[in-house]
């Protein structure tokens, strides 16, 4: 089977190309941006005729796209996520390859949901922020392009790999410089949202599944269970071998003011809530991914908090 991976480089991208290397009935093509890539092209940038004469002459069965942005502007999400979404979707229909698109989505296209609720895919989808903006918009584009496609729509994914900006990653750092200087104290805000942790391994497992299936439309990729924050930080601080306290704030503090630095502001270790206009909770309803992909997530959180741990540690 040929695949074409765009944003292989990417969090998700890098853990997909690792599980379909490891498939010895697939032949991988990296498609992006990177030097690492094996054909370069920017699909924010680049146009549908271009791209299309590359997929006549690849010829894949599947195209997964793990491109796109997280963060930026209004302008530079909706360019990397929903205009590069509808150059591949035009590419794909000009294209006589008749590929199968994997398109990777994002729980935040669902926006705000009532606690203790697990979100189905048939939810109305009410995103808060430009991020879910313009993921909706890809997934709509998707599913009205004709194509046959699968849109996997991720919760939080975690694990190895998180990026340092993440409110996990950034815990595990301020825990590595709190073992490195001695000090016995982080100050913690935004601990208590709620979020569906999914090891970005057992994401890779289910791109992979997804390849293999005839499913279509939009299926989750969670869980089913949402852990507080604060659970998790307590978790990772135990996992550090960190024995001194971590005091949470109400709403994200301010820089705090040391005598012994003569006033002057000294930072704050912190996690801040989500940016994903999601609100304080969010739990998938998995029951899609277990009845039409075979898929359920096996990665513990423990394990996932275990192996941010270990990269961080690194850095000592």
């Amino acid at each position: 089977m040929r695949v074409l991976l765009l944003g292989a480089g990417g969090y998700l991208g890098r853990f997909v190309a690792d599980r379909l290397l490891a498939d010895p009935a697939v032949q991988l093509t990296a498609l992006g941006r990177g030097d690492d890539a094996d054909v370069r092209f920017d699909l924010s940038t680049g146009s549908p005729g271009a791209l299309t004469r590359f997929l006549d002459a690849v010829h894949p069965g599947v195209v997964i796209n793990c491109a796109g942005a997280i963060r930026g502007t209004a302008s530079e999400l909706a360019r990397h996520n929903t205009v590069a979404t509808a150059t591949l979707c035009e590419s794909l229909r000009r294209s006589g390859c008749r590929a199968r698109l994997v398109q990777i989505g994002c729980a935040a296209e669902y926006g705000p949901s009532q606690h203790g609720s697990s979100i189905a895919e048939d939810a109305v989808a009410r995103p808060g922020g430009p991020y879910g903006v313009s993921k909706l918009a890809a997934t709509e584009l998707v599913l009205g392009s004709g194509l046959d496609a699968i849109v996997l729509r991720v919760f939080s994914p975690t694990g190895p790999g998180t990026p340092a900006g993440s409110p996990l990653g950034r815990l595990a750092d301020s825990l590595r410089r709190a073992l490195q200087h001695g000090d016995g104290e982080l100050r913690l805000g935004g601990l208590n949202v709620q979020r569906d942790f999914v090891d970005v391994r057992d994401v890779a497992r289910a791109v992979h599944a997804a390849t293999l299936s005839a499913a279509q439309g939009v299926v989750n990729i969670g869980t089913g269970h949402a852990v507080r924050l604060r659970e998790a930080a307590n978790a990772l601080a135990r996992i550090s071998g960190f024995t001194g306290t971590l005091h949470e704030v109400e709403g994200m503090p301010g820089p705090r003011h040391s005598p012994e630095a003569g006033g002057h502001p000294a930072p704050v270790p912190q996690v801040s809530a989500y940016p994903d206009g999601c609100g304080a909770w969010q739990q998938a309803d998995v029951r899609t991914a277990r009845d039409r992909l075979g898929w359920r997530a096996r990665i513990s959180l423990e394990e996932s908090l275990a192996d941010i741990w270990m990269e961080a540690a690194c850095r000592l």
